[in-house]
């Protein structure tokens, strides 16, 4: 993930009644048109089946040979990568104890944190016969563990927000800046808004964010009217590219501020920039109380999934390990999940490429997902506006990858 400091930004969440995980696929290999397994759990907690059961199928219980699945995560690295492991650990156990009836092992191992270790972690579990790989975390350890799987023909389902991790083979899971900045920008667009800037940091996290941006614009029909960079942590660097959009803010209709967006918010306004004028937009960075509660940033958009699914997952996370969970304990859960599902359906061959890349897609604790060919995601986001008291969602996320444009 960019810098290491974004697992859908993890150090900065440290610092993304009964829930439907309905795990929506061609499970048997064409585009909704054969039947899966129908998937139970009990009452108030978690249920799955398939779309093509939703929209009237007869779903087939069909139960596999057993398959075994291997969570690598950095359970002994320090501070905050090591606390979020092991609320990711909690969650993945807690996803297969809430759904009954599969045939699926779970292993978990420490990878350190170290990409030695993700390498060591998946050769244990390709000597222990594991069918599919689970996580690791960070991007170089998803390079070296997905080395290692890609060699006995096992699929990874990694947990990085970096592409460049992404393969043939090795699926992200996670939540890319790609899909937000396209969010965002597509919906900013289609309401009005023409000409943009953006201010974003000087560091990995703040090139994959300018790439998309300048990509989304282009492709919605937009134009890029500034983009300045400053290098991080420094306020001075900061308020200087700050001071630059200001200068142009009569031709602009609206600002992409990924990171730091109180402070940028605040220096905007003291710069004389009509925020009731120029929309402030994000990325699901957005998505904790410091930004939230900004005054400076009331009536901001941004993109991120529905906090409804997160909720209700956090209340039963907390009833059952007494803490809160971290913001991305979401995708271990989506990812044990999805592989007891598949393999209930289809026993091991529901963990092979064709049934994880179905066009169709599933829908998870955060909303839908499909992962595609090339390892990236495609995931239905919602619009978000922030607003005293918190934010209220102005464009639901999509119900499905039938959507024109998804």
């Amino acid at each position: 993930m960019p810098a290491e400091h974004r697992s859908r930004t993890i150090l900065r969440f440290l610092a993304i009644g009964c829930v439907s995980l309905m795990l929506a696929s061609c499970l048997g290999g064409t585009d909704r048109g054969t039947a899966g397994g129908g998937f139970s759990a009990p009452t108030g907690t978690v249920t799955s089946q398939p779309l093509d059961a939703i929209d009237g199928g007869q779903p087939q219980q069909t139960q596999g040979a057993q398959a075994k699945a291997v969570l690598i995560l950095p359970l002994s690295a320090s501070g905050g990568a090591g606390a979020a492991a092991r609320s990711m650990k909690n969650a993945g156990e807690m996803a297969l104890s809430e759904f009954k009836g599969t045939s699926l092992q779970l292993v978990v191992k420490d990878d350190l944190g170290t990409p030695q270790g993700a390498a060591q972690a998946a050769q244990e579990a390709v000597s222990e016969g594991a069918q599919i790989i689970l996580g690791p975390l960070f991007a170089q350890g998803v390079a070296a563990a997905g080395q290692v799987a890609k060699q006995s023909n096992i699929p990874v389902l990694a947990f990085s927000t970096d592409a460049s991790a992404a393969a043939s083979g090795v699926y992200l899971l996670s939540f890319l800046p790609q899909s937000d900045v396209e969010r965002i920008v597509s919906y900013s667009v289609k309401n009005g808004k023409r000409s943009f800037a953006a201010i974003l940091p000087e560091d990995a996290y703040g090139s994959v964010v300018e790439g998309a941006f300048q990509e989304a614009v282009a492709r919605n029909g937009g134009r890029v009217v500034g983009l300045e960079r400053y290098k991080a942590g420094d306020q001075g660097a900061m308020k200087a590219a700050v001071s630059r959009i200001a200068q142009s803010a009569s031709g602009i209709d609206a600002i992409l501020v990924p990171d730091q967006a109180p402070a940028i918010a605040g220096m905007l306004q003291s710069s004389g920039v009509d925020l009731k004028r120029i929309t402030l937009l994000g990325t699901g960075v957005w998505d904790d109380p410091q930004t939230l509660n900004s005054p400076a940033l009331a009536g901001g958009l941004y993109a991120g999934p529905d906090s409804a699914g997160w909720a209700n997952f956090s209340q039963r996370y907390q009833a059952r390990f007494g803490e809160a969970p971290v913001r991305t304990a979401t995708l271990a859960y989506d990812a044990v999940l999805l592989a007891a599902a598949l393999t209930q359906a289809q026993g091991v061959a529901g963990l092979g490429t064709q049934a994880l890349t179905a066009s169709s897609g599933f829908k998870g604790i955060d909303g839908i997902f499909r992962l595609k060919p090339t390892g990236l995601n495609d995931r239905g986001l919602a619009v978000m506006k922030v607003q005293p008291g918190g934010a209220q969602v102005v464009s639901p996320a999509q119900g499905s990858f039938s959507v024109a444009g998804l």
